[in-house]
């Protein structure tokens, strides 16, 4: 990966969701401008706020798909990503901006 790039692997959503409440939200509802979870499988040099491995949150509106050996992949800039899912000092995990 050169300079910002950062690599991703999006997370395959199933086709139906569970609201927080228990409700079942069948896949022919859209939701508009939901944001996505991915694992990060590579970043460049001059990234500085995320490492491979990391949970991170973008827009899935604003990427570029790649595909690398037979897999889809998700290449976005650093600055593209809303925010990295940490494990915390006590062991429970947390987000940071």
């Amino acid at each position: 990966m050169l300079h910002d790039r950062v690599l991703v692997s999006t997370e395959k959503e199933s086709q139906e969701r569970r609201s927080g409440g228990g409700i079942l939200i069948p896949a022919t509802v859209s939701m508009s401008r939901r944001l996505a979870w991915a694992e990060v499988v590579a970043a460049g040099t001059n990234v500085r706020t995320v490492k491979v491995g990391d949970r991170v949150l973008f827009d899935p509106e604003d990427r570029a798909e790649v595909e690398v050996r037979g897999k889809d992949y998700v290449l976005l800039r650093e600055r593209d990503l809303h925010a990295v899912a940490a494990a915390s000092q006590d062991g429970s995990t947390g987000l940071y901006l």
